[in-house]
């Protein structure tokens, strides 16, 4: 996909997870077959480089690898959105370049994390990426990593000054949502995205333009349903999928408390149901995260089997 063309950034965009070899190297046979598995699955966009896919254990060098398979891959058929994951302004900048450079279609960033930032310095942050770039920029909501909530009023006037193309919303903060859905209502180019698995059907009864659900790696076909039951006004239908995908996402509940840490337990939880369905080798994590034993991988093989998955 050339970057001279304006994507529609719509639909089932999932945060492609990074699978791992047993000795803990990018897999990049897995990752080309996840990454067919979410296209023939019908979703919309891949994002990559996130916090699904693990992107701050990524090497620079990983990080490459990992887009141009997915790239190489999809071949231009939906959009390809990137997560430039750095913590101040120039890293995030340099970042990226590099990753337009080997195929990103558009950039997610968050704000600044680890500097100690107000709000003036988080709207200079993404005025200055919006400058840098020539490719859509969306912005990253999610404190429970940066420790900043986005604030809506900063949000509204970014978009109404064609700063961001968009919102990948992953705050938890519902009331905040619907607000900036009703803020940015009249401005058909900006894209509002829930980062939830769970209140997806409303979340686009409200307007969303979409999801970029975790989740969707295990059943992206699922939640295009969803979408799709949507889009056509049937909402009796998309709360049904919905009700479906909401039990699926009890695998993220199935590792021991304490043995994982709250990060890999999710994580490990996609990554292990992939592998039982046979789209990537193992269910290996990014060092130091401990990957799901025997016990929690048999919880999720059975977790997959009541929602008709296996």
């Amino acid at each position: 996909m050339s970057h001279a063309s304006k994507p529609s950034f719509h639909g089932v965009i999932p945060p492609v997870v990074t699978p791992r070899t047993a000795d803990g190297a990018v897999d990049t046979a897995s990752l080309e077959k996840l990454t067919k598995y979410l296209l023939d699955g019908g979703v919309t966009g891949l994002f990559i480089l996130g916090s699904s896919g693990e992107v701050p254990y990524l090497t620079n060098a990983e990080r490459d690898t990992v887009i141009r398979t997915v790239a190489g891959v999809n071949a231009g058929e939906v959009p390809i959105i990137a997560g430039a994951c750095e913590q101040t302004t120039a890293r995030t900048v340099e970042e990226a370049r590099r990753l337009v450079g080997l195929g990103a279609d558009a950039i997610v960033a968050t704000s600044q994390f680890y500097a100690i930032s107000d709000i003036a310095e988080t709207d200079t942050h993404f005025r200055s990426l919006h400058a840098a770039l020539d490719v859509p920029l969306f912005a990253y909501d999610v404190p429970v990593r940066t420790h900043f909530k986005l604030p809506l009023p900063l949000l509204v006037q970014l978009a109404q000054d064609g700063v961001l193309a968009g919102v990948k919303d992953s705050s938890g903060d519902d009331v905040s949502f619907r607000q900036l859905l009703l803020a940015t209502r009249g401005l058909p180019d900006f894209a509002v995205f829930t980062g939830h698995e769970v209140v997806v059907d409303g979340a686009l009864l409200g307007g969303a333009a979409g999801v970029v659900p975790g989740l969707g790696n295990v059943d992206p076909a699922g939640y295009a349903a969803l979408y799709s039951a949507a889009k056509a006004g049937d909402f009796a239908e998309a709360a049904r999928v919905q009700d479906r995908l909401a039990g699926l996402f009890d695998i993220v509940y199935t590792p021991t408390p304490g043995r994982v840490s709250p990060g890999a337990a999710g994580l490990g939880a996609f990554k292990t149901a992939l592998m039982l369905l046979g789209v990537i080798d193992t269910n290996v994590m990014s060092a130091p995260m401990t990957a799901l034993n025997d016990a929690e991988t048999a919880a999720i093989r059975g977790v997959l089997e009541r929602s008709g998955l296996l």
